[in-house]
């Protein structure tokens, strides 16, 4: 085959290769656009929420969470698919130095990386790659909180994931929920009149925050995610273009070098026949 030939075949692969990066970059903006309007959705919920427990624990101070010889347990939302860099490294760096800690990695790309380094790891459960997958990621969540509450009776339970597509890490303490309240003065004098006991309307109140506030960890981890995403597979495309330019002009200058080559066999076999001619008509006839 020849070298001509040997370069438009690598072209059609190249343009294919091109075709399948462009599908997953649009199909990486379909996801974020998705992905924004559940973010803004469950966002509001979440503040609802946290604004009403701190409001409640204004007036029921006691009720907060014992914080004292905790047992430390980190939760990372890697992926599970590629594409995105090092996400997932970024994630296993930002997880705090100390003796007391484990680690729940969600997502098999993450899992992956974590051979590489010495951690305990508590639980590994599969991610979401798209948002109508988040439900069924966060019950494998909460079906391994729920395990490891067994062996912990005493346990902080802290989120480590991508904020944005800037590559922001955040670490969100989620059990003990409500924080903030430590130091913050009541906004009221007057206490919340409550239809039910304060010790069983806080544990309700602690389970629908919880659901709403792991939704809202999930939507903005698979947002940055597909942005990664979507910034390398436009660098990806670019990177194609540019080498299939050069293989355009590789296999015009080839195809020129063959065609001038195939132009002299022409005029060497005519001058052959030409001379061949001449001798037959020079020769005498008997």
């Amino acid at each position: 085959m020849s070298q001509s030939r040997e370069l438009q075949l690598h072209i059609v692969q190249m343009t294919e290769i091109r075709s399948i990066l462009n599908s997953m970059k649009n199909l990486a903006l379909i996801e974020i656009h998705k992905l924004a309007r559940f973010q803004v959705v469950q966002g509001c919920a979440v503040a609802n929420i946290e604004n009403a427990a701190l409001d409640f624990l204004d007036h029921y101070p006691d009720l907060k969470a014992d914080e004292t010889d905790v047992t430390q347990i980190y939760v990372l939302i890697g992926t599970e698919r590629g594409f995105c860099g090092d996400f997932n490294e970024q994630l296993i760096r930002a997880i705090p130095m100390q003796a007391n800690r484990g680690v729940i990695a969600i997502g098999s790309r993450l899992l992956s990386k974590f051979s590489e380094h010495d951690l305990n790891l508590l639980a590994s459960i599969e991610g979401a790659t798209v948002v109508e997958e988040v439900p069924a990621a966060l019950n494998r969540l909460i079906a391994a909180i729920n395990s490891l509450q067994k062996n912990y009776s005493n346990m902080a339970l802290t989120v480590i994931y991508h904020e944005n597509e800037f590559r922001s890490i955040r670490q969100r303490q989620i059990i003990p929920p409500f924080y903030p309240h430590l130091k913050r003065k009541p906004l009221s004098n007057i206490r919340p009149l409550l239809n039910s006991d304060p010790d069983a309307f806080f544990l309700g109140l602690i389970e629908h925050y919880l659901f709403a506030v792991l939704h809202e960890i999930f939507y903005i981890s698979l947002m940055a995610e597909n942005h990664l995403r979507l910034q390398h597979l436009e660098g990806a495309v670019k990177h194609v273009d540019t080498e299939t330019f050069k293989l355009h002009r590789k296999s015009q200058i080839y195809r020129q070098e063959e065609i001038t080559e195939e132009i002299e066999v022409i005029l060497l076999n005519t001058e052959s026949g030409l001379h061949e001619g001449l001798q037959d008509i020079n020769q005498p006839v008997l």
